[in-house]
């Protein structure tokens, strides 16, 4: 780890482009203890033991039909900059075609700026579902970044293996999700496309962002319904003893939060939360899982702060 091959490698950005990738990879690197990987052959069996356990679980109790991700990985902190940076520029590749002269000095600024980000994410992000959104095909993965889930569980004073089946779960939810709506991926795909055509014209579409946001929310939330209804142990400490390390962040590290938009993705679990535990509460789960029947049955934006005119409209 270096920062000053780090700030190196941003300062020499070139290309024609918004961002230098290869930029942006090195110097997130360098800013970034990779992390160990040294995993045992009985740790890896824990791994595929939780993901597996998970699948059933929440096949069994969501009622939903879906497999998990082909691409089951365990990785360090360098890994997931490698697969997330592949991911933001697939995202941002409309916006960079589109481009005019970008001068050098916001190329630089530019880069650093997403080095920056993927170099907190990646010392931060515990598990990870990706759904490889604007990827060719119909693929779709999930991470587990190992140092950070030890880091973590020694930090919190935690069962290592517990604290991993947590996280385990937790993702697999997701995976849940996206496998029992195919279309889900395309509908996210298209508000973000839309998104970026705008903000490429010099607009900004609030009204596919807001679709974006509701459809997160609900994404979030129903994860949080399935990992209370699934999760084979009671883990009230655990999300007490998270909840607390987040309170108790630094000023620093609560700015950078804010700034990556860290806050509101927190609000849409709490939001999302609420939703669905009305909804479950008043109909069940397997109501609660009929968002996932079409785009037309996710909530819209005042049905996720009032449950019971989804219910009307959906299940009446």
């Amino acid at each position: 780890m270096g920062l000053y091959h780090s700030v190196r490698a941003v300062a020499g950005a070139s290309g024609d482009g918004p961002l230098d990738w290869n930029a942006v990879t090195s110097a997130a690197k360098e800013a970034t203890d990779p992390g160990d990987l040294d995993v045992s052959a009985d740790e890896r069996k824990g791994y595929a033991a939780d993901v597996r356990d998970a699948r059933d679980r929440v096949r069994e109790v969501g009622g939903l039909d879906f497999d998990l991700p082909e691409t089951v990985e365990i990785q360090h902190r360098h890994h997931w900059i490698d697969a997330n940076v592949a991911t933001f520029e697939r995202v941002m590749a409309p916006i960079e075609q589109q481009a005019k002269f970008i001068p050098g000095i916001a190329r630089v600024v530019n880069t650093g700026s997403m080095a920056f980000a993927l170099s907190f994410l990646a010392n931060n992000v515990l598990g990870q579902y990706d759904p490889l959104l604007l990827a060719d095909g119909d693929d779709h993965a999930l991470y587990f970044v190992r140092p950070n889930i030890r880091k973590v569980a020694g930090q919190l004073d935690v069962d290592q293996d517990r604290f991993r089946r947590w996280i385990a779960f937790h993702e697999v939810t997701h995976a849940a999700e996206f496998g029992a709506a195919p279309w889900l991926s395309e509908h996210m795909e298209e508000k973000m496309e839309e998104a970026i055509d705008r903000l490429s014209d010099g607009n900004l579409d609030r009204t596919s962002l807001g679709e974006l946001d509701t459809t997160m929310t609900a994404v979030e939330g129903y994860a949080e319904l399935l990992m209370d209804r699934a999760f084979d142990d009671e883990y009230d400490d655990l999300r007490r003893k998270v909840d607390e390390r987040r309170q108790g962040r630094g000023p620093i590290a609560e700015l950078v939060r804010r700034m990556l938009g860290l806050g509101m993705k927190r609000q849409q679990y709490e939001r999302g939360k609420a939703f669905f535990e009305t909804v479950a509460d008043a109909r069940g789960v397997a109501a609660a899982g009929r968002v996932w029947d079409s785009p037309e049955t996710l909530p819209t934006d005042d049905e996720i702060e009032n449950p019971s005119l989804w219910i009307r409209r959906i299940d009446p």
